[in-house]
């Protein structure tokens, strides 16, 4: 809400108690003239009190209560994105040149499993390599066979050397040839373990590297690519990190396992949690910052790259004396709460305002250093604050009713 609006609603609010709790009551006349000095400071002094009736201070639900003793910690603000370390991006190309064909339907974000058939590539020299491994095969059992006859022969004296030497050679040559065209079928992802004439394949596949969501998309069907083509980039959360940007002066707070609270403000409100993992080593001298690396601890946040983050990154807990947030008013350059005697006589309750430092706020409590201390006969206003500083606004409009 408006704070102006709030305090408009509240200070209706008082004068409708005031003037309900008090009707009966007969009105008083103010001084119109000061005779002296000293009745000039009274006015002054009674001016500034700040009171309530009883029934206003029922009504509005205002209560009293002390410091309390909570662990709170200081933190340091932070802004980045959700990031993802070099090797959680994977690019998707062909092993060879080729047409695509019974590419995917899929689309930008789409999540897609390792191993997932993403389109078929065909090329008809696919087929000759494949011709070519046959071939090789069979010239290979033949010299073989021929070898083994050749060396039956030698041992028999009715064979030369010479012919089982060269027979010998040719063997090694053609099983490094055929080797070489298994490793290289076997590369575009054709297995020769079961080839032959009659299953020879014109097309292999294209499967996805890793398990992630597709980023961009490069190829359709019908179009001729190379392995030299990006045609779709594949990402991994499996690694996602928070990467901070802190500023110079508050590095050196920064510590390795410290507690980061952190929000996606474009993905709604709700608060997620990591600690500090690796401190960068290198100054940014444009922006005055250092960046901060991030694990992600329990529930993440829907990743959606480079995504603006607000982050806090919380230093060591201590124990402080600190009041409700909702008790500190921040009026201007000063924040300040309301003291009450514990017991007071008669219809109303005088107030006073104290001035604080405010420190860190967490869940809901607000550290507080006291600027004159507060005597033992009062107490603290912990809940409904608000109400005794619109009272304290409307005092000063002169407007203050009994």
């Amino acid at each position: 809400m408006n704070h102006s609006i709030l305090l408009f609603s509240i200070l209706a609010s008082i004068l409708l108690f005031s003037s309900c709790g008090n009707s009966s009551e007969k009105p008083v006349q103010h001084i119109q003239e000061e005779k002296t000095d000293l009745l000039l400071d009274k006015k002054e002094a009674n001016e500034k009190k700040i009171q309530l009736t009883k029934k206003q201070v029922e009504a509005m639900n205002i209560s009293f209560g002390d410091f309390s003793q909570i662990k709170i910690s200081k933190f340091v603000s932070a802004t980045g994105t959700l990031g993802l370390p070099p090797n959680a991006y994977s690019s998707v190309s062909a092993k060879t040149k080729g047409f695509i064909k019974e590419s995917k339907k899929y689309v930008e974000g789409s999540y897609i499993k390792k191993g997932e058939i993403m389109a078929y590539l065909e090329n008809p020299d696919l087929i000759l390599d494949q011709q070519t491994y046959l071939e090789v095969a069979a010239e290979l059992r033949f010299l073989k066979q021929e070898l083994s006859r050749q060396k039956e022969l030698l041992d028999a004296n009715a064979g030369v050397l010479k012919n089982v030497q060269k027979l010998s050679a040719q063997v090694d040559m053609k099983t490094a040839t055929l080797k070489g065209i298994a490793q290289r079928l076997a590369y575009l992802g054709i297995s020769v373990n079961n080839l032959t004439t009659n299953n020879i394949v014109h097309r292999i596949t294209i499967l996805a590297p890793m398990s992630g969501y597709v980023t961009s998309i490069n190829m359709h069907n019908g179009m001729h690519v190379t392995p030299e083509q990006e045609l779709m980039v594949i990402v991994s959360e499996n690694h996602l990190h928070l990467e901070l940007d802190v500023f110079e002066k508050d590095i050196a707070l920064i510590k390795a396992d410290q507690k980061i609270s952190y929000t996606v403000p474009a993905l709604g409100s709700e608060v997620y949690e990591g600690e500090v993992h690796v401190i960068g080593k290198e100054f940014n001298v444009e922006n005055k910052t250092i960046r901060i690396h991030g694990h992600l601890e329990k529930k993440r946040p829907k990743f959606i790259k480079d995504l603006f983050i607000e982050a806090k990154i919380w230093l060591n807990d201590r124990t402080v004396q600190a009041l409700p947030e909702e008790s500190i008013i921040k009026d201007g350059a000063f924040s300040c709460i309301y003291v009450a005697k514990e017991k007071q006589d008669g219809a109303e309750i005088e107030f006073e305002q104290i001035k604080v430092i405010a420190g860190a706020t967490d869940k809901g409590f607000t550290s507080v250093k006291l600027i004159d201390p507060i005597s033992d006969d009062k107490k603290i206003v912990t809940n409904g604050a608000y109400y005794v500083y619109a009272q304290s606004k409307l005092g000063e409009g002169g407007e203050h009713e009994h």
